[in-house]
Order: structure tokens, then sequence, then C-alpha cells
């Protein structure tokens, strides 16, 4: 046989797809939809890697390139200073600018440098500030707005950012001084934990796709045979049955790639206008990873093509009919357990083979042992569900018709909620790949809440300013209550000793009773005490001996250091630093941990114990309660703070603290298993749909012969609920399983044997909603003109 007639065997097919009557072109449309989906899913999970390594592009490119030292001002220098606020749980960056010279470097994203006590902003921002929501947010930013930040500064269309021109950066309060733009720094090599989570995650995210796109080619079967089924009686011969069946499958599959594709670049278009935990990026940024985009679109018209002629094997088309429609031949079980078994053998030598120091894994055999497990416990589900429905029989009328159609054909029933299987199968391991990992990727930082939820530090230019920062703090709305201590130093006065290159010092903190008790363990405390504190050497602090060389009771102190470094410039008015006498009733006292889980030492005194006008560069720290009334406190407190000092700093307390890299992989995946899910969902809904318009005649006639559509409704309702419930049931073992091994070769134990509730419950919420989705069709299909015929 020519290729030539192979060739026009498959143009048949496909002309048959699109000009077959109605029936063909709604199986085309149908086939096009779900393979387009596929398509787009998979074009999209090939650009999340592109998409995440362009905002780590984007970041580095705007942050100032600090590779160099710049000693002195230059024409081009500018002194920088990072900001970062957080406004109702979302993150705004911010970078204050001074330039040194007429000359600075332009910020990556704006056409100019922008004016003094003016601010670039980005679209996002711009919109918030201009929007009533964004009002507790303009007033913590004080500057006008001058221009937009265009996208070589951002690293995301929807970032809320912004650039000042500010007077008050000076070399003592800066981060730095810089020339030019553009930092990267070297990659460290992710753990082999976080290897195996997104090797799994691939395989878990992308089979369903591929399992929905081998389902979806195989849409109106039925239809198709009996089409073929005529041609056989016009001559056709069996080779030729198959080929044009292929065409047909083919041509679906191709209108599917460009359904596909189309559907890709709408949401690159308006990829911008989404954010899905919290990751959103430019249309230029979602591009495919040119392999698996290759792989994608060859792998889906060649598995169509090889799907149907599979699938053609098991069908006998002649000349008067189908034999399908026969009783099906019992499907064999051992080709499936032989699946698992190979997923099995090459997951479990695994085990222990993945340490937290190592960097690699056997990537390969990972993923194939997934892949097979997954792919065994998919191919198990159409024999479970032909075994499980042959031992149904009594029941309402409802019940009965769904269980006889079942026992006659399953297979269809089971293919529609195959994509569910793997999905939750994987998702269950994953979940418990989460639980075990987040303990070695989580760290307690020791932070107590409940005794306070911000701290807030702010250098104050005197004693005074110190102590009217904190009664700032107090009379801020939203505030309950406030622990304020104002903090300098001591030094031992008198000449340095043999040896010595500074002279000894320790921290001061004076407050009153209820604040100094946040950091020791105080026997008794009135106004007037002064206690020397100690650490006894714990979270790495100095050993005692350090704070009592410096102070200790009754030894007198400096308030000032009396041997500066050279490099300090020298202060108007400055002579023989002013001393103090620590009392020599000064109790010594063990540190406790602070609100935020450290360790202090030094000394520790009441208001009336100094004087603190004579302390030198005093800086105030209030440690603040919030009114959980009050929805907006922590903001009021960023902005009182802002007011009163644009470089001051306010830190969030939180009990555990994530790991950066893990956080990153975790967000990743979330955004794939969204997108996955919803696929899921929309697959689930065109394939009942595809269901529903198969059984449109006998619906039709059902409703005819006086059956009532309730019944028909919970009939349609049964065929797929059982079909799902063992699919589910399945997915709870299998992942269950899947999850126990993945997890032994960490040597990890399991933390929470019930991780797969959650699964289950997001797809019985996803069933509940395609039934009700697909309720209006089949009342539309249950009408007498479903009787009529072509």
């Amino acid at each position: 046989m020519t290729l030539r007639t192979r060739l026009r065997d498959l143009a048949l097919g496909a002309r048959f797809s699109v000009a077959g009557g109605r029936s063909g072109r709604l199986r085309t449309l149908l086939t096009a939809t779900g393979v387009g989906f596929g398509v787009a899913l998979l074009l999209l999970a090939s650009s999340l890697p592109n998409m995440l390594f362009q905002r780590e592009v984007r970041e580095s490119v705007r942050a100032v390139d600090g590779s160099g030292r710049v000693d002195a001002p230059r024409p081009d220098s500018f002194l920088h200073l990072g900001r970062t606020t957080i406004y109702r749980d979302d993150v705004v960056s911010g970078l204050l600018l001074r330039p040194e010279g007429d000359r600075p470097a332009v910020p990556p994203g704006a056409a100019a440098f922008p004016a003094r006590g003016e601010m670039l902003v980005s679209p996002a921002l711009r919109e918030l500030l201009d929007s009533p929501e964004g009002a507790l947010l303009k007033e913590r930013l004080p500057y006008r707005i001058g221009g937009t930040i265009g996208p070589e500064g951002l690293i995301g269309p929807a970032e809320l950012r912004y650039v000042a021109h500010v007077g008050f950066l000076t070399t003592d309060n800066y981060d730095g001084r810089g020339v030019r733009y553009g930092w990267s720094v070297p990659e460290e090599p992710m753990n082999a934990f976080l290897i195996l989570l997104v090797v799994v995650a691939c395989v878990v995210l992308l089979l369903p796709v591929l399992v929905f796109i081998a389902t979806a080619v195989r849409f109106g079967g039925e239809q198709r045979d009996r089409r073929l089924a005529a041609l056989r009686l016009v001559g056709a011969d069996t080779a030729m049955i198959r080929r044009i069946a292929a065409g047909e499958s083919l041509a679906g599959s191709l209108l599917g790639l460009l359904v596909g594709l189309g559907l890709f670049a709408a949401a690159r278009r308006f990829a911008g206008a989404f954010t899905i935990w919290d990751v959103n990026a430019y249309p230029a940024d979602v591009v495919p990873m040119t392999a698996l985009a290759a792989l994608a679109l060859v792998a889906v018209p060649v598995s169509s093509v090889v799907v149907t002629l599979v699938a053609m094997r098991g069908v006998v088309v002649e000349p008067l009919g189908v034999v399908r429609t026969s009783t099906p031949r019992r499907r064999r079980l051992w080709w499936r357990l032989l699946l698992l078994v190979a997923g099995a053998a090459l997951l479990v030598p695994l085990t222990g083979d993945v340490q937290v120091t190592e960097a690699s894994i056997d990537t390969v055999g990972v993923a194939a042992g997934t892949t097979f497990a997954l792919i065994g416990l998919t191919t198990l589900l159409p024999w479970l569900v032909e075994a499980g429905v042959k031992r149904l029989h009594a029941g309402p009328v409802a019940w009965q018709l769904a269980v006889r159609r079942l026992q006659l054909s399953s297979g269809t029933a089971a293919r529609a909620v195959s994509g569910i299987v793997v999905a939750a199968t994987g998702a269950i391991a994953l979940q418990m790949l989460f639980q075990a990992m987040e303990n070695d990727f989580t760290q307690v930082t020791g932070q107590d809440v409940s005794r306070a939820e911000l701290v807030v530090g702010v250098d104050a230019a005197s004693a005074g300013a110190a102590l009217r920062t904190i009664e700032r703090f107090e009379r801020t709305e939203g505030v309950r209550d406030v622990f304020g201590i104002v903090e300098s130093h001591v030094w031992r006065p008198g000449p340095l000793k043999k040896g010595e290159g500074y002279a000894p010092m320790s921290s001061l903190r004076v407050g009153d009773c209820a604040s100094l008790a946040e950091f020791a363990t105080l026997p008794s405390c009135k106004d007037g005490d002064v206690f020397v504190l100690l650490a006894h050497g714990a979270q790495g602090s100095p050993d005692d001996s350090f704070v009592t060389r410096a102070a200790r009771p009754g030894a007198a102190v400096a308030l000032r250091d009396p041997h500066p470094h050279p490099s300090e410039p020298k202060r108007a008015g400055d002579g023989p630093p002013p001393q103090w006498r620590i009392p020599a009733g000064a109790r010594l006292v063990d540190s406790r941990p602070d609100p935020t889980g450290m360790y202090q030492y030094g000394v520790l005194a009441t208001p009336s114990a100094i004087d603190v006008t004579r302390l030198d560069r005093p800086d105030a720290q209030a440690m603040v309660r919030l009114d959980p009334a009050v929805p907006d406190a922590a903001d009021h407190v960023r902005n009182t703070a802002e007011e009163i000092d644009p470089t001051s700093w306010v830190r969030t307390l939180a009990e555990t603290e994530r790991d950066a890299a893990f956080g990153s992989v975790r967000t990743g995946i979330l955004v794939g298993s969204t997108l996955t899910m919803l696929l899921v969902a929309a697959s689930l809904l065109v394939a009942t749909l595809e269901q529903l318009r198969d059984r449109r005649r006998l619906l039709s006639s059902l409703v005819a012969f006086g059956t009532r559509r309730s019944t028909l409704g919970w009939s349609v309702l049964w065929q797929t609920a059982v079909p799902i419930a063992v699919g589910l049931v399945l997915s709870v073992l299998g992942g269950t399983g899947l999850g126990v091994v993945l997890l032994g070769m960490g040597g990890q134990q399991v933390q929470d044997w019930w991780a797969f509730l959650p699964v289950v419950g997001i797809g019985l919420g996803l069933i509940a909603a395609v039934t009700l989705l697909s309720m209006p069709v089949l009342w539309r299909l249950m009408r007498a003109d479903g009787l009529r015929t072509e």
C-alpha cells in the first residue's frame, strides 16, 4: 500500500470530522475543546520555570550593583536605602535615593531621575493610591508622584513599588553608595529534598493533562463506529476503516492544538491581570521551554492516532453494525498490576537515598517510578469499576438505570474520571511530602506574639526625642499596649589596658518596670532600680565576664565611647565623656527571651536612676500589642513610624519562619495545582456533556415512554458518582502508599495520616460543581425533539 493511499484515508477521516453532519462537527468540537484545554495547560506549565526565572532576573537588574566599592562621592554616585513595608497583607517595596552629583544613574524602568521629594510608582501602586482603599498607605508615602515605573523596573505588573528621591539619606542611615544598577547573586544549589518535591510535582501536575488529552480524542466513539459501519457497507476494508478513524482523531487533535495555542495566547496576553499565589508575570515572561513545548505539540497529534488505533483493536466494525454493542470482553488485571509493580521496583530501592546535605537525586528513577505508579492506578480504575458494578443490582429505578448503563459500558465513565484519580492521588502524595518537609524547612523563631505583635526601632536625635517617640506609639490608633525603652551603651572609662583595641562596652536600656520585665526575670522592681542583665552565653551571647568588665554594681561607666575610632568625625562640643556610676545595690538578674525570642544583656535602668538626656546617640525601641477590634491597627503603627523617621524599621513578629527556597517551590507547585484542578474540572464537565450527548436519543425515548425527569436526573448523577467514589477510594489508598514510599527516600515519617481529607473534599466539590453545570444540558436533551434523526 502506498503512502499516498494512507494519506488519502487520513484526509477522508479528517473530512468526515468536519463534514459529517451536526453530530460529527459537535464531536470534533468537543475533542478540540478537550485537547485545547490540555495543550494550553501544558504550555503554561512549561512556561512556569521561565516566569519564575524572569522574576529573579528583573529583581537582580533593578538592584543597586554592589560588586564594586565606592568610597567617596562622585558625579554619578548616589546613596540608597531599601524600604519594604506591609499594607493590609500586601508587600510594598521601595527604594530611597539621594544623588551626590549631577549625573546619577537612572533607576531601571524610569525615564529620568525623580526630582527631590518626588517618587516614581508602579501602575498598580498608583491605582491603589488613587483609590479610597489606599488612603492609609498614602499617608505613609508622603512624596509627590512624578512618574511611572516601567516593566524594566518591576518583577510583575501587579507589584506595588516606588522609587523616591529624598534629602535625609546620609552615610549614617543608608544601605550603601552606588553608581549603577544590576546585581547578580550566585545561585545556591537546591536541596535534595526540594528537588524530590519538584520532580514529583512535575509528574503529578502534568500526567492528568496527558490522561485528559487521551480521553478527549475518544469522545463520540459510538457515533463514529456507526458511521464506520456504513463505510464498511459500501466496500471499505478493516485497515482503511482504522485509518479513517485515525484521521478523524488527528483532525480533532490538530484543531485542538490551534484551540490550545489560542487559549495559551489569551492567557499569556492577560497574564498580568491575574495573581495566583502571589505570582504575577508580564506576557513577555510567559514563554514555554522550547523542548517541552515542541514535545507537547508533537506528542498530542501522535498520541491521538495511537490511542484511536489501540481503541479500534477492541472493536470489530462490520457492514451491518459494530460488535461493541454486545457484552464487552472481561478486562485483564495482570498488566495493570505490572505497572504498579514496575513503579514500586523503581521507587523502593531509593529508600534512604535522599539526604539533606546532597544537591542531587536520581531524577529519572523518581520520575519514572512515580509515572508508572500513577498510570497503574489510572488503568486499575476501569477494572475496579467493572468488577464492582457487576455486584450492584437492587435499588430504586434511577439506581437500576445507572447500574445497568455502567454494566453495559463502564469504560467511558471510568475514563471520564481518570483525570481526577491521577490528580487526587498525586495531590495526596504531595500533601504528605509537604507536611513532612515543612518541619525541616520551617524554623521556630521563638518570637512570642502574645507579648508583642510589632517591634519598632527609631534612631532618635536625643533622649527627649526617643521618649516622645514612645509616647507617639502609645497614642496611635489601634495600639493596646506599648513596652518602650531608650537604648544606648556604656563603656569602661579610663585608658585601655594592654592588648585591648577598644574599651569594653555593654548595652544600656532605660524604661519602666513593665518594659524592663520583657528582657529579664526581675525579683521586684520600682522606679529608681538598676539591674545588671546576664545572658550566661545563651544563643551565642558573650560570657558574663564581657558584661561585668564594663558594667558591674558600684562601677563608674562612661556614657560615650572614651576611645572612638580615628575615622569617626568629631562632634562639636566633644570633651571628656560623661560618666555615671551604677548603684552598688544594683542586682544581677537573669535574661529571659524578649518578644523577638532573643536573650539580651547589659544594664537595665528605670527612669529615675539615670538622666537620659546625657545618653549618647540613643535609640527608641517599642514593642507593640495591637487591638484586634481595629482592622488597620498595624498600618496605623507603620504610618506613625514613617512619620517619626522615614528610616525607622518595623518588624512583624511570627512564631515560625519558612525557608525561602522551600517557599518558592511551594508557590510554584500551588500555582500548578490550581491550574491542574481547573483543567480537571473543565475536562470532567466536557466529558460529562459528551456522555449526555451520546445518550440524547435514549433519554428522549425514556421521557417519551413516561419516565420522570427527576428519575433520569438521579440516574445520570449515580452514573457519575459510582466511578468517582471508586476513584477517590483508589486515590486515597494509592496516594497514601505513594506518599509513604516517597517519604521513605528521605527517611521521613508520616506527619498526618488524614492528609487526604482536604484533597477528597476538593474532589467532591469539583464533582458537585460539574454536576450542577451539566443539569441544564440534561433537561434540554430530555425533550422530544431528541428522537429526530437525519
